[in-house]
């Protein structure tokens, strides 16, 4: 598969909504990008029109995704860019840009920001128990490499 992967860096544009397409969550918000560039006739930095996105990210990202950003944060977008044309009510067309998000967070130079972890789910709990059950010494079962560097 072809994708046109893309990094933008932009400002959220407005609320982040998050909702439900079937089982599965959404988040979506707005982001603009108003690139500058160097006229070197004038010697001043000069902004470009301003290019609109639709960023839509899936599952456990969409959760945090709005819990985290409000309207005018400063964000980077990695993801998929997608490109689709319609017809307006006025029979023009119009060109709408979706960005399919893999990676999305504040851009740390317009200020700070702090993790919170989401908490795991008890997984290693049953792969424990899956391994007793199968007469396996538990504690093999499961060790975290953060603790146990032979792990990795």
């Amino acid at each position: 598969m072809n994708d046109t992967n893309i990094t933008v860096q932009g400002f959220v544009g407005g609320t982040v909504s998050l909702k439900k397409a079937g089982d599965t969550e959404v988040a979506t918000f707005r982001l603009g990008c108003t690139p500058r560039y160097f006229n070197r006739r004038t010697g001043e930095w000069v902004d470009a029109e301003t290019q609109w996105y639709t960023v839509n990210a899936w599952r456990g990202m969409a959760r945090n995704v709005a819990g985290s950003l409000v309207k005018g944060d400063a964000v980077s977008v990695v993801g998929r860019l997608n490109v689709s044309t319609w017809a307006a009510q006025d029979g023009s067309e119009r060109l709408t840009l979706e960005i399919e998000a893999t990676t999305v967070g504040h851009d740390l130079r317009h200020g700070t920001s702090r993790l919170a972890r989401n908490e795991k789910p008890q997984r290693e709990e049953a792969v424990a128990a899956e391994a007793a059950t199968a007469g396996e010494p538990q504690a093999d079962a499961v060790r975290d490499w953060r603790s146990d560097p032979s792990a990795a």
